[in-house]
């Protein structure tokens, strides 16, 4: 009788899987369908990523040596270390792909192995019973299905394999196959965008381990400094940018700390319910009322003991938010100001462990319902469902239809046409972006003054500043942004703020446009490519050359040459 319930539930099981698998495919098929009239994420996306991974490998400078610039950006200040290493998995897919065929590779491989690893560690370590396949199965699904931050391949979705790694390491099991999955998973996922959080994270458990069993669990701890090794190898331009260069880059006026403790407070509940950018896990619509009415059985039963691990992942959940919250309270300020690590490393990014800690409560819970009779069973199968049913929305087809397909943004006919006129070799002159992102110019060859880049010389933010000095000095909004962060090297306008998408049906004219046109001669600009018209044009000693307008571009731009 046991071993034919056992039968039924693994052929169950089997059924789900490939009804997930089904389901992931078809989760990433328009990528592949749709080509360049494909929607995806513009955020550290399009107007960022996409044209870095172009940039790079058409600078030559792919495996250039630690010193080596790149001549197509800010008149060849910008480091070779200001993008990804060239062991990176992503990197590789954009040097023999398209773009949106490498970009759907990648989501193709992220969401799979996503899939895979939280499977394998629900069903190791979490939920064990044979006849809960549905609860392990959907759980990893909807992981999987997550509007994640693609550019980290698995630096959030790949942590669940890795725990499982780490797992299985310190248990005795699976050695080689674990040490594969943690020798592997650092070309497929970002050291300092992820997996530091998570291995600080172990080693916290690790410390933990020794003193609850008083054994010293090398094998974990060396697994540990096994799989950090291989990271701060592939990052080695990174780390060698940290210990021996001196030069200040515009990470040194990051100026995070800004929130009184009001603001803080409500920063807790909002990033609690809502999550962060770059880890949503679409928590605050079905998988919260799941876990919260699991927690209220858990503590009318008075099982306690019982549920260490779901009381644990809840109080998780809880305290990642506080730390988040917190790391931009004021407070943080003076200490910051003596300690110039905590300006330059954003800490506050343990929130990356979220996604993996909320679908594992959220596993946990539904086997709570599960446990307790067949209409709560029933139940939490609608939990399930409906969970899906939030996320298909998130798909980027679906989430971002409003927006340009790949081939309106980088508009790359319409560009053509622009280099065509100017009729030089692209890198005897330079430009800048007014209304649209400077990621577009580059994308398509031309040498810009102007960037979105983390980490650059501080001496040239400062240069640069200089050009939009007066139209800093008209807005506080954009003043802030440009000299508290400064990511963001754009050509500012305050009659614009800090919008950069103006579509050709836009009506907005810049009317009052006031840039110290001396100095963005002096660094080499030559043209603007401005998104709308500009009425004081000669004021600023610019002169329309030519209105460009192709029908499958997203923009118009006019082209202005500094006279």
């Amino acid at each position: 009788m046991t071993s034919s319930i056992f039968k039924t539930c693994y052929k169950q099981e089997k059924a789900y899987l490939f009804i997930a698998l089904i389901i992931i495919a078809i989760w990433v098929l328009p990528y592949f369908v749709l080509g360049q009239h494909a929607h995806m994420r513009l955020q550290d996306n399009m107007d960022s990523n996409i044209s870095w991974y172009k940039v790079l490998i058409d600078s030559g400078q792919l495996f250039g040596p630690i010193n080596a610039m790149i001549p197509q950006v800010i008149n060849g200040e910008l480091s070779r270390n200001a993008y990804y290493s060239q062991y990176y998995g992503i990197v590789e897919l954009f040097k023999f792909f398209s773009p949106v065929i490498a970009y759907g590779i990648n989501q193709a491989i992220s969401r799979f192995i996503a899939f895979l690893g939280m499977y394998l560690l629900l069903r190791r370590y979490v939920i064990k019973e044979e006849n809960q396949g549905f609860i392990r199965v959907i759980a990893a699904l909807t992981f999987a299905l997550t509007p994640f931050w693609a550019n980290g391949m698995l630096s959030t979705l790949g942590m669940p394999l890795a725990l499982w790694a780490f797992l299985n390491i310190r248990n005795h099991e699976k050695t080689w196959v674990s040490l594969v999955t943690l020798t592997l998973l650092p070309f497929y996922s970002t050291f300092m965008l992820g997996f530091f959080f998570f291995l600080s994270a172990m080693g916290v458990f690790w410390l933990i381990d020794v003193i609850k069993t008083k054994k010293a669990q090398l094998r974990l701890f060396l697994s540990i400094l096994y799989m950090t090794i291989i990271y701060l190898a592939i990052e080695y331009r990174e780390v060698a940018s940290l210990i021996f260069t001196h030069e200040k880059t515009n990470r040194s006026e990051f100026y995070e700390s800004k929130n009184n403790l009001i603001q803080t407070i409500q920063l807790i509940f909002k990033n609690y319910f809502m999550g962060h950018n770059q880890d949503q896990t679409l928590y605050e619509f079905v998988i919260f009322p799941t876990a919260l009415i699991a927690l209220i059985i858990v503590i009318m039963q008075k099982r306690w003991k019982q549920e260490k691990l779901f009381i644990g992942l809840h109080l998780a959940n809880l305290l990642l938010s506080v730390w988040y919250s917190f790391w931009w309270y004021q407070g943080w300020v003076p200490i910051k100001e003596k300690i110039s690590i905590l300006n330059t490393f954003n800490f506050s990014r343990y929130h990356y462990l979220r996604p993996m800690i909320i679908y594992i409560l959220f596993a946990v819970s539904l086997r709570i319902l599960w446990q307790l009779n067949i209409k709560w069973r029933k139940l939490s199968v609608v939990f399930a469902i409906l969970q899906i049913a939030v996320l298909v929305p998130s798909n980027e087809q679906i989430l971002y239809h409003k927006l340009p397909t790949f081939q309106q943004f980088y508009a790359v006919d319409e560009f053509n046409n622009i280099k065509t006129f100017i009729g030089k070799p692209v890198q005897k002159y330079r430009v800048v972006s007014i209304g649209l992102h400077p990621a577009i110019a580059q994308y398509n060859g031309l040498y810009t003054l102007d960037t979105y880049n983390n980490f650059y010389p501080l001496s040239y933010k400062h240069q640069f500043r200089q050009i939009i000095a007066p139209e800093l000095a008209k807005s506080k909004t954009i003043r802030d942004y440009f000299d508290q962060w400064g990511g963001r090297c754009y050509l500012f306008v305050s009659e614009l703020g800090k919008k950069y998408m103006f579509p050709k049906e836009s009506t907005k004219v810049i009317r009052h446009l006031n840039i110290n046109s001396k100095v963005l001669k002096q660094m080499g600009g030559n043209y603007i490519l401005s998104a709308v018209p500009i009425k004081n044009a000669s004021e600023n000693h610019l002169k329309l050359q030519k209105v460009f307008d192709s029908k499958d571009a997203y923009w118009r731009i006019y082209l202005y040459k500094i006279t």
